[in-house]
């Protein structure tokens, strides 16, 4: 059976920002302690509207901390947030109706079938009921989502979870999508789909800002990086400008990531039983 086009799931008009728009995310000075503990230590970085951004760094370096304070799930100790041009902190409503959210730990309300998940979600973003309903039958087809109709969200794998935060999050339009992992545990073909309709949307105008540890899918998907570690934005750029500012002779994202986060690292000894016969 032919899958729902994109376009009508999600409207055909364009999304684009005007020109001389703000920026999609500007953070300044931005920092979060946990009782001693800088988490996020005076970041500042800018997203332009319209691009595929990701946000990269090893296990503990931010990303999901900055993510959940893009969000307004965790509050700044201290720094600034603008969010399509609006302060977070005085307009966290407003942007919450701008945005899509896919997060690292997919918090759903398991005690629902993933239709009434949508439907609850579009309905909370004002959608009317018919078009709520209308557009989570299309997003529940369009995720293959739909062969037990009746499953509850509590029963579904982690890959089937991620596929509902992402119909969950386009289910709206929103203009900026902000997602923490959003690939992990996802199949192949379901991976490929939500790749394409993000680099459509980003075609479209909205801007997408994610984190993800699998470097070959940022590096084919994303125009601009940057990577966080203990808390600092270290490199930031486009890959051809994240190049010249590493090493010579580090070509790859991954040649780029693991200098930059692994420079003070020593090559580990091998260990000897793991060579025994």
């Amino acid at each position: 059976m032919e899958r729902p086009s994109v376009d009508r799931q999600l409207g055909a008009e364009a999304v684009a920002a005007p020109a001389g728009s703000a920026p999609a995310i500007e953070i300044s000075d931005l920092r979060k302690d946990y009782n001693g503990f800088l988490a996020v230590d005076g970041l500042n970085l800018t997203v332009p509207q319209g691009c595929f951004f990701g946000f990269l760094g090893p296990n503990g370096a931010g990303k999901t901390t900055t993510i959940r304070m893009l969000t307004g799930l965790a509050i700044p100790t201290s720094g600034t947030i603008r969010i399509l041009g609006l302060p977070i902190a005085e307009q966290g409503f407003e942007i919450r109706r701008r945005i899509g959210i896919v997060p690292d730990d997919s918090l759903l309300f398991d005690h629902l079938t993933g239709f009434e998940y949508l439907q609850f979600v579009g309905r909370m973003y004002e959608l009317t009921r018919s078009i709520a309903k209308e557009r989570s039958q299309e997003l529940i087809d369009l995720f293959e989502l739909g062969s037990e109709p009746r499953k509850l969200v509590g029963e579904y794998s982690k890959g089937m979870r991620k596929r509902l935060a992402m119909g969950a999050a386009l289910i709206h339009r929103p203009q900026l999508f902000l997602m923490d992992e959003p690939f992990e545990g996802v199949d192949a073909v379901g991976a490929r789909l939500m790749k394409d309709i993000l680099l459509e949307q980003v075609r479209r105008g909205a801007t997408v800002f994610l984190t993800s540890h699998v470097l070959e899918v940022v590096e084919r998907l994303c125009d601009r990086l940057a990577i966080i570690h203990r808390g600092k934005i270290v490199l930031q750029g486009t890959l051809p400008e994240l190049r010249a500012q590493a090493e010579e002779g580090a070509r790859s994202l991954e040649d780029i990531f693991v200098h930059v986060v692994g420079a003070e690292r020593s090559t580990p000894e091998t260990l000897s039983w793991l060579g025994s016969p």
